[in-house]
């Protein structure tokens, strides 16, 4: 006998996190499976803050487009798939207008995954392997435990090609963000304060 489980849409994620007893609950949805997440922890949400206000003053100071944190993006013709990248930078062509209250109906050009001690790394590089396929130019995976980042492309809309940048390396905005350099080491201090 088969039993049919749920096929969620982002109007039940929307629905079910909104509820009293979620308010601490993240989501996410891929092909209509719900994941729920706990909220981050204290160096995961300081780096979110640090590449959003790195990103963000550089979009706004050249005019370039919108920083989003913790924000829900769809593809747009799939309501099946919700993915809410730590930080994510949107160019101003793809901004769209009025900016939504709910979750936005399309995917960043530059989404940012911070792995979380409870986070398996695969299913995070699933998660990149989505944006790109719908959208995304390109995903950083932040390492803390490595201090380092993954940047990652897609080669051909079928694999990631994954480059490994160390804490003495440099990430850029390439086309996305023109000039945009971030040091690694910005995120990640040799020596704690």
């Amino acid at each position: 006998m088969v039993i049919r489980q749920q096929v969620y849409t982002v109007d039940d994620v929307w629905e079910i996190a909104h509820q009293p007893e979620n308010e601490m609950n993240y989501f996410d949805l891929i092909e209509g499976e719900l994941f729920e997440m706990s909220p981050p922890g204290g160096i995961h949400g300081r780096l979110a803050s640090k590449i959003s206000r790195y990103i963000g003053i550089f979009a706004d100071e050249h005019n370039l487009g919108e920083v989003t944190v913790e924000t829900g993006y769809h593809p747009p013709n799939n309501r099946n798939t919700l993915l809410s990248p730590d930080v994510a930078f949107l160019s101003k062509a793809k901004v769209p207008k009025p900016f939504p209250d709910k979750y936005i109906p399309i995917m960043p050009d530059l989404a940012i995954e911070i792995v979380s001690p409870s986070d398996a790394l695969r299913q995070v590089r699933r998660k990149a392997m989505i944006y790109l396929q719908n959208g995304a130019q390109m995903v950083w995976i932040v390492l803390p435990s490595e201090q380092g980042v993954d940047v990652c492309r897609s080669v051909d809309g079928a694999r990631l090609d994954i480059e490994f940048v160390e804490q003495d390396g440099v990430l850029f905005g390439e086309n996305i963000l023109p000039n945009f350099e971030l040091k690694v080491s910005m995120l990640f201090p040799i020596s704690e304060p």
